[in-house]
């Protein structure tokens, strides 16, 4: 069984959302239709902007440490500005 690391992205909230799975296709539903008053319930719609692949489950709990961590959340922004996704949040709440 293979285990993924993924970061979500809510353009509504410019909010991002870092989690490990062994099914990412049903953790992305989960994630925007199925889960209530949950974390990321609040911030829907959630599109995916990266995820990693590991053989095990202890690596991919790693990883996805990581991306919590200080250096971690320096790799989310720059994954943020090759995606575009920050751009589109920051045009749209700025009023104009």
């Amino acid at each position: 069984m293979s285990y993924v690391v993924y970061i979500l992205y809510s353009e509504s909230s410019n909010r991002t959302y870092v989690g490990q799975t062994s099914d990412l296709e049903k953790r992305l539903v989960y994630h925007n239709e199925i889960s209530i008053g949950s974390f990321t319930s609040k911030f829907r719609p959630w599109k995916l902007i990266h995820s990693e692949k590991f053989d095990s489950r202890s690596e991919a709990m790693r990883r996805e440490k990581w991306f919590k961590s200080g250096v971690g959340r320096d790799e989310i922004q720059k994954i943020k500005n090759r995606c575009g996704v920050e751009s589109a949040a920051a045009d749209s709440s700025s009023g104009s």
